[in-house]
């Protein structure tokens, strides 16, 4: 098979796996009101997949690295198309809730085995753009999603936003079914290796990094709708519209991503960890006004589409030796950013009002760069004992 076709349809699945994940941020508060809940128990939703990915990133993609590719891969596009379409009828919150969390357990396998595979099967040399089009579709997945759904939750119903999500799915399973070989490579590295690299200080410095950065971006990104709505106040048609705006920036950001960082890694990330916080403080103090808010989303969305890679990227840099692991951390990494981004912000909104998310954006922030300087200067102390 050429692989190029593997690596668009592994882009495409994770395109399906994140949208599951991230498209319900959308249409929380019609989940909220279809269900009689509040926005913040609506945020569970999001908050247990998270939590499910999270336990289920360091051990599934390992524990399950030794498994043939395709039927693995067949398995979880099945238990993902099959939960979506349970999540469209769910009759009781506590059946979409359920629905949630299953999937949540086997989403690390694939996205850890696209991100591996893709660097596999093209060669050392185009590693990098094979990774950067995974990457691409994790973007789409998070951002592109999340408008789409939010629009058939608008002008059709709640139940099309998950049908969306299956069909997604269930495309991706009949191309892999069709196209992609049998014979993909498994994992070489022992399992005794691929946890070696839990020794090392830096890998965890990169863990929390990654937590405080995913989670400065989503803490505030999960209840922008709601922001939107009511401090912003754009109309529920202008919101779709932004949310899919800012999904095009997010591409556009990653895109550039893969350039910047190979080229100037450091001075990228140092740059837009100042662009983010920036950011938030023009929410904080023009917020209100409909036209910045629209032009901060845009510029947001492409330093977030940068953010991406960059975790991506640096908890990798930590723990090259087993990057199919080190893929699993970074999933695991990045969904208990969510989780923590979610609450923190939550408990901002709990106390002050929607109108504070941003607060626990900028403290998230600070924390992930603390975490960057920490990482540099005990890098720089290492390399001087040599």
């Amino acid at each position: 098979m050429n692989s190029s076709k593997l690596v668009y349809i592994l882009a495409i699945g994770v395109f399906g796996i994140l949208n599951t994940e991230m498209g319900i941020i959308g249409v929380l508060p019609y989940i909220a009101e279809q269900y009689n809940v509040s926005l913040i128990q609506a945020g569970t939703l999001l908050s247990i997949f998270a939590f499910g990915v999270a336990i289920a990133g360091p051990t599934m993609p390992l524990l399950l690295s030794k498994l043939p590719r395709k039927p693995l891969m067949l398995l979880i596009l099945a238990v993902f198309t099959i939960a979506s379409i349970v999540a469209a009828w769910a009759t009781t919150f506590e059946v979409l809730f359920l629905a949630r969390l299953i999937p949540a357990l086997l989403h690390p396998v694939y996205c850890a085995m696209g991100f591996s595979l893709a660097a596999s099967v093209v060669g050392k040399e185009n590693a990098p753009k094979a990774v950067a089009k995974i990457n691409m579709g994790v973007a789409a997945g998070m951002v592109v999603g999340i408008p789409v759904s939010n629009f058939l939750a608008v002008h059709v119903d709640l139940s099309a936003a998950f049908l969306f999500s299956a069909i997604i799915t269930a495309l991706v399973f009949i191309m892999t079914l069709l196209y992609v070989p049998a014979n993909l490579p498994v994992e070489a590295i022992s399992y005794g290796k691929q946890l070696r690299v839990l020794r090392k200080p830096t890998l965890w410095m990169a863990i929390l990094f990654v937590m405080a950065l995913n989670g400065s971006i989503y803490g505030v990104y999960n209840y922008f709708v709601e922001y939107a709505l009511t401090v912003s106040g754009l109309t529920a048609n202008i919101v779709s519209v932004t949310l899919l705006l800012y999904g095009v920036m997010n591409m556009v950001g990653s895109a550039l991503a893969g350039r910047l960082l190979s080229q100037q890694a450091m001075w990228t990330i140092q740059i837009v960890l100042l662009l983010i916080i920036s950011t938030y403080v023009g929410f904080i103090v023009g917020g209100e006004n409909a036209w910045l808010a629209i032009s901060l989303v845009l510029f947001w969305g492409i330093i977030a589409g940068i953010c991406a890679n960059i975790t991506q990227y640096w908890i990798t840099r930590a723990a090259y030796e087993a990057l199919n692991f080190a893929n699993g951390l970074f999933l695991t990494a990045a969904n208990i950013g969510v989780v923590v981004g979610t609450t923190l912000c939550g408990l901002w909104i709990g106390q002050l009002g929607v109108g504070s998310t941003m607060y626990g954006g900028i403290i998230l922030v600070i924390i992930a760069t603390v975490m960057y300087g920490l990482q540099r200067i005990y890098e720089a102390r290492s390399i001087q004992q040599l």
